[in-house]
Formats: C-alpha cells, structure tokens, sequence
C-alpha cells in the first residue's frame, strides 16, 4: 500500500499550490487597489480554483490514510 500512501501525498501536494495560486490571485487582486466590481470579479474567478484545489487536499489525504490504514 506504499504506492496509494504516495499518489495522495502527490495529490495532496497539488492541492496545496493550487491553493497558494489561488492565495496568489487573491493577493494580487488586493495589491492592484481595484474598485470593488472588479475585485469581486476577480475573486470570484479565483474561487472555482480554491475550491478545486481543496478538493484534491482532501483527496489527497484520504488516500494517504486509506494507505496507512490497509497497509
């Protein structure tokens, strides 16, 4: 069961930058001192990629401990 502990480790990992990417875009967003339209615009096109990438998080984990659980 190694192999499944390091597909969600995998997994998990590219969770983890989506998530700082779509941090990033949030930050970035902040930075350009956009009117408000526009920044929740922006942010509202960076949420489908948070909540993608917390998707794969979790995916990620589940698989690291199903791994250790079975193996």
């Amino acid at each position: 069961m190694d192999i499944l502990i390091w597909i969600g480790v995998a997994i998990a990992f590219l969770g983890l930058v989506g998530i700082a990417w779509s941090g990033a875009i949030a930050i970035r967003a902040r930075r350009e001192a956009l009117d408000d339209a526009a920044l929740r615009a922006r942010l509202q096109r960076a949420l489908p990629i948070n909540l993608g990438a917390l998707l794969l998080s979790v995916l990620g984990c589940m698989f690291v401990i199903i791994g250790v659980v079975v193996g």
